[in-house]
């Protein structure tokens, strides 16, 4: 499970196979014990979303707090960079950061 604002969100798209497919980034900032110590961790990290997911998320705006759940792949075969393919998506009310 992810969770964070969403940081930007580009617009809807379709696969050749005619499946919604959205692209977003979401930011996370939150406190973790690591070695028994408090820190602060903050990240972006990449996102997709596709189908029913995709069209749920369309309607979202930056700002918005959300917890994702979904599996990490990397962005291509050239590209071993993470993006997290969601899911599962729900939107947190009266919060708008990093969870």
């Amino acid at each position: 499970m992810f969770g964070g604002s969403l940081l930007e969100l580009a617009a809807l798209r379709y696969t050749p196979a005619g499946i919604p497919a959205l692209n977003f980034r979401i930011a996370h900032a939150s406190e973790q014990v690591e070695a028994g110590v408090k820190r602060q961790v903050e990240c972006e990290m990449a996102c997709v979303a596709m189908g029913q997911m995709a069209q749920l998320l369309a309607a979202a705006r930056p700002g918005d707090a959300l917890r994702l759940t979904g599996f990490l792949s990397a962005k291509s075969l050239k590209s071993r960079t993470p993006v997290l393919h969601v899911n599962a998506i729900e939107f947190l009310e009266g919060m708008n950061h990093g969870i």
